[in-house]
């Protein structure tokens, strides 16, 4: 009751959405366009419940859109070592622990210098996000790297359908959801960042090991954004080292949207996964109505606002 009583709002603004766009675009409604919109809103969802986590705590993380890009690079550049007669799992296996490993790194870099030190959040992630960029451009002269034609399977993680109909990466963006739900809010882990983000000080003195968890929270973020990446990979076919550019905003967008507060201690993957629609939405029905891509960008500005508004407003 608690749960429907937060995101009631959120899905009463996604349904408005939904028949305005159903009105104004008669294709919009369509089983095979909305599941094409929940196909297209998996990479964003995923990077977006990795970034509820860092603002639950009061931090931020600008680095996903470059580490995106750099986990998809290094994944493909393992699969073309392997040659066309092996098995292909096997470079697959070796390509998905390389791209993990990678992102790991990146967000254990993250924790340990938002943890141990006082350099802020926003300068820390900027700094990897430009660290991460340049790995990216390392590969291949910063061109194109192409999905090998034999590594169905990767390709299957962006593209395939189950049983022809359910899009895969829907599927692993939900299995994701159930996964960062059930940690976030069914454990005292969840319980502790919820407890770090209300008040730092008070967490501190009964016994909250703030380094831990922030560190713990920032590795959680980009081992998601591994995910996305390789998910973003497969669906464009080829790495792009300039992939993932601006990738950041729309997860901070999707995060405030469903109510996170930039405050911290507040927000539930609930509702992220719900601003994550609503920005799909946005992006996909006015595109599909032919709204130049500048005044999308102003739509979606402004939803941003009146979502912080809404948020300053109650709690003030």
């Amino acid at each position: 009751m608690r749960v429907l009583k937060e995101i009631g709002p959120l899905l009463a603004a996604m349904a408005l959405l939904l028949v305005l766009f159903g009105l104004w675009v008669p294709v919009f409604l369509t089983p095979p366009n909305l599941l094409d919109l929940l196909q297209q809103v998996t990479v964003n969802a995923i990077l977006a419940f990795g970034m509820t986590f860092t603002i639950l705590i009061g931090g931020i993380d600008l680095s996903v859109g470059a580490v995106l890009a750099l986990v998809g690079t290094t994944t493909v550049y393992v699969l073309t070592l392997g040659a066309p007669d092996a098995p292909p799992w096997i470079w697959l296996g070796l390509a998905g622990v390389a791209g993990l490993t990678v992102a790991a790194v990146f967000g254990l870099f993250n924790g340990l210098c938002a943890a141990k030190t006082k350099m802020p959040a926003f300068i820390i992630t900027l700094a990897t996000m430009l660290i991460a960029r340049g790995g990216a451009y390392c590969f291949n002269q910063a061109r194109p790297i192409r999905v090998p034609a034999h590594q169905e399977a990767f390709l299957a993680l962006g593209n395939g359908r189950l049983f022809g109909v359910i899009p895969v990466p829907v599927i692993v963006m939900l299995a994701l959801f159930a996964a960062a739900s059930v940690l976030l809010h069914r454990t005292r882990f969840g319980q502790h960042l919820y407890a770090i983000g209300g008040n730092r000080e008070a967490a501190r003195f009964t016994g909250i090991r703030l380094a831990r968890c922030e560190i713990a929270v920032y590795v959680i973020c980009s081992m998601l954004t591994g995910v996305a990446g390789m998910i973003h990979t497969s669906q464009l076919y080829s790495a792009e080292p300039a992939s993932g550019i601006g990738f950041e905003l729309n997860a901070i967008a999707a995060a405030v949207v469903g109510g996170t507060s930039f405050t911290g201690g507040v927000g539930t993957l609930y509702g992220t996964l719900i601003g994550a629609i609503i920005i799909g939405i946005l992006d996909k029905g006015l595109n599909q109505a032919g709204v130049h891509f500048s005044l999308q960008y102003i739509v979606k500005g402004f939803v941003v606002l009146a979502a912080v508004y809404i948020d300053v407003r109650r709690r003030t």
